[in-house]
């Protein structure tokens, strides 16, 4: 059986994120009846109708997920999630007995969006290392092994359901407000998922490439890659300039681009993450041009 290496920071940031997560579900969602989605929603939704502790919940529904959803974890994710579950639990059970509370005057938008941030912040950081906190991540990825449906699909169907059945112990406003907490959450997931990373990518087609490769070379000390196209229409080889840059430096690329060949067309595409370094010493570039 082949070996699986796995990480003592990684086990650490999971234990930080769940923490986030745990004191931001009991402090602001329970706190303020603010429901939320997957597993957690149902544990809130046990918790108010038949008063069974969440952190109980949450061990209890997870166990059968991960026997079922076993192979199609992968073997290090699978380590990671049952670390994951099993910390969300501890926090969700310490923060509730720890004698301490957010007065936040009963104000439901601040409620939440902190319940969003810290929400958000958690699961990012449980997800930026490689773990899940189990629940609806495992039924996405049996549901797509099984019948092949989206994960984003099979997200947004339960959590659904889950909100929907929340009804039964919060009125609308509140169904509002988690609404609101939902949004701000998925915003923030994406942000510490990625390290808070903003870059694009920039594909460009022009017949003067190689003087539009010396100006990011020499002007913005990035790095280009040429693709190797052909015209679908005319048959003609053409070179195709990859970049990678700043958002800044994208919209400075696009106004010399057009100085430099006003029939050139350029594609911007979103970066969510760049492994490696991507920067080209500009005192390289001179000594290869001698």
């Amino acid at each position: 059986m082949k070996r699986i290496s796995l990480h003592f920071r990684n086990f650490v940031a999971i234990a930080l994120g769940t923490a986030l997560y745990g004191f931001g579900f009991v402090q602001f969602n329970m706190a303020n009846h603010l429901a939320e989605g997957g597993v957690a929603g149902i544990s809130l939704i046990l918790h108010f109708l038949v008063h069974i502790d969440p952190s109980y919940t949450n061990i209890i529904l997870n166990i059968p997920l991960l026997f079922i959803g076993y192979r199609f974890l992968g073997r290090r994710t699978f380590f990671y999630t049952i670390w994951g579950i099993t910390s969300l639990s501890v926090w969700m059970f310490l923060f509730q007995r720890i004698p301490f509370t957010l007065n936040i005057h009963h104000d439901l938008l601040v409620a939440a969006l902190l319940a969003g941030v810290f929400g958000g912040a958690g699961i990012g950081l449980v997800f930026r290392f490689g773990g899940t906190t189990g629940g609806a991540d495992i039924i996405a990825k049996l549901v797509q092994a099984k019948k092949g449906i989206q994960v984003g699909k099979t997200f947004f169907m339960f959590d659904t359901v889950v909100l929907t059945l929340s009804l039964t112990y919060i009125n609308l406003e509140q169904m509002m407000y988690t609404l609101i907490a939902s949004f701000v959450s998925a915003q923030v997931v994406g942000i510490v998922q990625s390290g808070g990373y903003s870059v694009k990518g920039m594909l460009i087609i022009t017949e003067k490439h190689r003087e539009v490769a010396d100006l990011i070379i020499q002007e913005f000390g990035r790095s280009a890659t040429y693709l190797h196209g052909e015209g679908a229409y005319s048959g003609h080889q053409k070179e195709v300039l990859y970049v990678v840059l700043n958002p800044s430096e994208i919209q400075e690329l696009r106004q010399t681009l057009n100085d430099i060949d006003p029939m050139a067309f350029a594609s911007i595409i979103n970066v969510h993450e760049v492994i490696g370094d991507f920067a080209y010493p500009r005192s390289r570039f001179r000594e290869l041009k001698k």
